[in-house]
């Protein structure tokens, strides 16, 4: 979960410049994400803000409004519905579709139809296009391809593990925060592979013990207990009530549950006695600040704030799919603990508060994010490269309605797709509705890539 400066759509404004000043004009950046979740979001806020203070215009975008006939908000509601309710179905699809490649038929003619308006938003400064949602890779790398889009298209990769639908041909570049996803981005096929480092709001820091206690006052929290943040993304997916009940009957720490938007999810944490739950919460900087470990389920933008806040990490009840992958990921790269078995939890989470493990990681962490090399200079270093020659090409706009009914063709299937998925909510009757091939089964599941918080 992350706290966010701006909302989608909302524009940054230039540095002022002194009259007479030869630095040149600034140029504009296309962020295109996708609130599905909020790590999404969070990734593209964060870059969004750097390249402001580099003296960039910033327009933000949801991939989600870029579809026609509000088939996003179907699609979204829909797959939320299969991870809440069918996490084993959307196991067995994500595992089917890891390695797959290009997306089958019905997604690509759905990703055709995000096209017109995704140009519309391409102004004539605009000097690169910046990704953080699979989706949108996929159309600005069909557009680079066919010369209709001429600046570069850049994805920034917000997970640690990297399903196939991240990687999309006529995309130039794919940054990575961490070597472990720069691998699997290479095998996967992507192309201009660079490692630049996580991207995490400054606020997130190591705290002083003052503004530890400071905080921990303020939002009702024992002053000398050891502090559990358990999270579960801006949804509060997964078995959170399991994990907390096991966090607070272990004694090793008190558990400070973080529910995001789920409020029947509080409230029935509440009823069963968990003494510290929150809903949605503004300022996760201060209350990250509280906690001395990281309990998460879903490996996405709230651990690389916890590495920022040198706190410890562990996975633990991982929801399926990306949240399983990444979990993984982080333990190769020595950063989290991947908690497998509940008889684990309490020794694991003694040796991340107590014992060199902790140390270890908040050390790896930390270090993670002194050495990046920043994301934001890379999508500069790539947006020089253009020429004033090299602007977005003009969208060509079908006025006849012939033009204009397999979209509507691809909304009525992709709809009735997202319905079966939520009456449904297990792969085989997904599969079918998309197609009968196994190299096909590119499901809403993972056109909508998980929560990534």
């Amino acid at each position: 979960m992350s706290y966010r400066d701006n909302p989608p759509g909302a524009r940054m404004l230039p540095p002022l410049r002194h009259p007479g000043s030869r630095e040149p004009a600034a140029r504009r950046v296309i962020i295109i994400s996708a609130s599905v979740g909020a790590g999404h979001d969070g990734a593209a806020d964060e870059l969004a803000r750097r390249l402001g203070r580099d003296g960039f215009l910033v327009d933000r975008h949801d991939f989600l409004d870029l579809l026609p006939a509000r088939l996003g908000a179907l699609l979204s509601g829909a797959y939320h519905r299969l991870l809440t309710w069918a996490p084993t179905g959307y196991q067995r699809i994500y595992a089917a579709t890891e390695n797959t490649g290009r997306p089958g038929p019905l997604v690509r003619s759905l990703f055709r139809s995000a096209e017109r308006r995704t140009l519309r938003t391409i102004t004539a400064d605009t000097c690169a296009v910046v990704s953080t949602y699979p989706g949108a890779s996929h159309v600005l790398g069909s557009l680079r391809l066919r010369g209709r889009l001429t600046v570069p298209a850049i994805t920034y990769l917000t997970d640690f593990s990297v399903h196939s639908l991240w990687v999309a041909p006529g995309v130039d570049t794919h940054l990575a925060a961490h070597p472990i996803p720069a691998g699997q981005a290479r095998a996967q096929g992507a192309a201009g592979v660079t490692v630049t480092g996580p991207v995490a709001d400054p606020r997130f820091a190591p705290a002083t013990e003052a503004a530890r206690g400071a905080a921990r006052a303020r939002f009702g929290l024992p002053a000398h207990s050891a502090l559990a943040l358990l999270v579960a993304g801006s949804w509060g997916v997964g078995s959170v009530e399991q994990a907390a009940a096991e966090i607070r009957d272990g004694g090793v720490a008190v558990p400070v549950v973080v529910c995001g938007r789920n409020q029947a999810l509080t409230g029935r944490l509440r009823r069963a006695g968990v003494e510290h739950v929150y809903g949605w919460v503004e300022d996760m900087p201060a209350l990250m600040s509280t906690a001395d470990v990281l309990v998460q389920n879903a490996g996405g933008l709230t651990c690389l704030e916890a590495f920022a806040s040198g706190l410890p990490v562990a996975s633990y009840r991982c929801i399926p799919g990306h949240g399983q992958t990444n979990a993984a990921a982080l333990q190769d790269a020595g950063l989290a603990a991947w908690i497998r078995e509940p008889a684990h939890l309490t020794p694991v989470l003694t040796a991340l508060l107590h014992g060199p493990l902790g140390r270890q990681q908040r050390v790896r962490g930390l270090e993670l994010l002194r050495q990046a090399q920043g994301a934001a200079q890379a999508i500069a270093a790539a947006a020089g490269q253009i020429t004033a020659s090299s602007r977005t090409a003009t969208a060509r706009r079908p006025t006849d309605s012939a033009a204009r009914r397999p979209v509507r063709l691809v909304v009525a299937v992709m709809a009735a797709a997202a319905a079966a998925t939520v009456v449904l909510g297990i792969g085989a009757p997904l599969a079918g509705a998309y197609s009968t091939s196994p190299a096909h089964l590119d499901t809403l599941a993972h056109f909508l890539d998980g929560d990534r918080r």
